[in-house]
């Protein structure tokens, strides 16, 4: 089975990039905001209805920056194997979701909702001159990360 995840980077006027922090199913993982393909949906609908779900943030989904030209197995299921999609993303307004300074700091009401989904994110913002594929998780993230990291103005 082949599980399609779109993902977005998106950086702000202060040359910094959106993160997201989450503790999924005991693991703790930053990445960027995204997620899974749904059936009958585009790519960049998929990236705007994330961001939607995730940050009740409308963005414009800008150029594309990676598509997976790598076997990657599932973190979640073995039985998996993912084709990531990363393309830029900018805000169409201003971002209202509370906003973290340091990794996985999750608030009272995160952590208990936790207890029935098993997963709980937050978002932070990552000055440029300490960004690089070593903040984030996930192998095909990283790769993303090296390319906006080298191609980004």
């Amino acid at each position: 089975m082949i599980s399609v995840r779109v993902y977005g980077i998106l950086i702000n006027e202060q040359r910094q990039v959106l993160v997201s922090d989450e503790f999924i199913r005991g693991n703790y993982y930053t990445k960027f905001p995204g997620g899974g393909l749904e059936i009958g949906e585009g790519t960049r609908d998929c990236l705007k209805r994330e961001f939607l779900e995730e940050m009740n943030l409308p963005v414009a989904v800008g150029r594309h920056i990676y598509t997976t030209d790598i076997y990657q197995q599932s973190a979640f299921n073995n039985a998996h194997q993912i084709l990531s999609i990363y393309y830029e993303a900018s805000a169409l307004e201003q971002i209202t979701v509370p906003l973290r300074t340091k990794p996985f700091d999750f608030d009272e009401a995160q952590l208990k909702l936790y207890e029935s989904t098993r997963q709980v994110e937050t978002f932070r913002f990552i000055n440029w001159e300490d960004f690089s594929a070593d903040v984030v998780s996930l192998p095909l993230d990283k790769i993303a990360a090296g390319i906006i990291k080298q191609t980004a103005p």
